[in-house]
């Protein structure tokens, strides 16, 4: 699809679709009778702003409560700033790492750099996730700690308003 700036339509594509695609076997089609528009213009549009860098993603957010995985750890990692592409991607390819990113070191009390999120069914389970990332980063590792979550918050993506 040829590049557009967005419109209106675009607009009410996103605030209809940000809390969720509609949990129904046809989605788009539910999408398009509501904004009065194609099935395939849904995911021409939706397409075009993926291309575009407008949304980043269309995919699912489990509950990992609900699907049994009570425990949560953030794995903190010192590694070297030179290798953390390189490491970030060979840690982010483990199956039980959700998230896995770079952060600024806050010297001299926080020198961590890299973050991987694990989920488990309780925190043994955890611990033996992170254990594989510290055998896969191997003499990289210069450091690390493991954060358990207390609390579940609830956790939304930026939101647009409706202009009403």
């Amino acid at each position: 699809m040829t590049t557009r700036p967005p419109d209106d339509l675009d607009r009410r594509l996103v605030l209809a679709t940000q809390a969720g695609l509609p949990l129904v076997p046809r989605p788009y089609d539910v999408l398009a009778e509501q904004l009065g528009i194609s099935p395939g213009e849904v995911r021409a549009r939706l397409a075009d702003m993926l291309d575009n860098g407008r949304i980043r993603r269309i995919g699912a957010v489990p509950n990992h409560y609900a699907l049994g995985y009570t425990a949560n750890g953030m794995s903190v990692w010192d590694v070297p700033d030179e290798r953390i592409v390189e490491l970030g991607e060979a840690v982010g390819r483990l199956p039980g790492v959700t998230h896995c990113y770079e952060r600024p070191r806050a010297l001299p009390d926080w020198p961590y750099n890299l973050f991987a999120m694990v989920h488990g069914k309780d925190r043994a389970s955890v611990l033996a996730q992170v254990e594989e990332i510290a055998t896969l980063l191997g003499s990289a590792c210069r450091g690390r700690d493991v954060l358990f979550s207390t609390a579940i918050l609830k956790k939304t993506g930026l939101r647009i308003g409706s202009g009403a």
